[in-house]
């Protein structure tokens, strides 16, 4: 079973930055997608960045202040969220597409989120 953990929300003021980390454990083969996604009640999950071995793509209201980054090794992915904004408050979700094995299925999985709350 695969499970991604979450860590680094919390509460902020408007100009601040917070760094989120989330780790994949269980049985992991290869890591083809990691992304961070963001949920604000009521509204559909929306994708923030996401990084493949093609490249890395962000959302218009991330670019030139959150970064994304990978650590293979360590089956990590991180959000580095700098000039932080009342807009970006909501849960952030972890996502990877992964193999178990070496048959060639791949499997989706999301973290449970961590609640990201800006204050103005």
């Amino acid at each position: 079973q695969v499970q991604l953990v979450e860590s680094g929300g919390g509460l902020v003021q408007a100009g601040d930055s917070l760094r989120l980390s989330c780790a994949a454990s269980g049985n992991i083969f290869s890591i083809e997608s990691m992304a961070w996604y963001r949920q604000v009640s009521g509204n559909q999950r929306e994708l923030v960045a996401r990084v493949t071995d093609k490249g890395i793509d962000y959302a218009d209201s991330a670019k030139g202040r959150f970064t994304i980054s990978r650590d293979n090794a360590k089956k990590s992915v991180y959000l580095q969220m700098n000039s932080l904004e009342p807009e970006d408050t909501a849960v952030y979700y972890c996502y990877m597409i992964l193999q178990t094995d070496p048959r060639p299925y791949k499997f989706q999985y999301w973290g449970q989120g961590t609640q990201v709350t800006v204050s103005s």
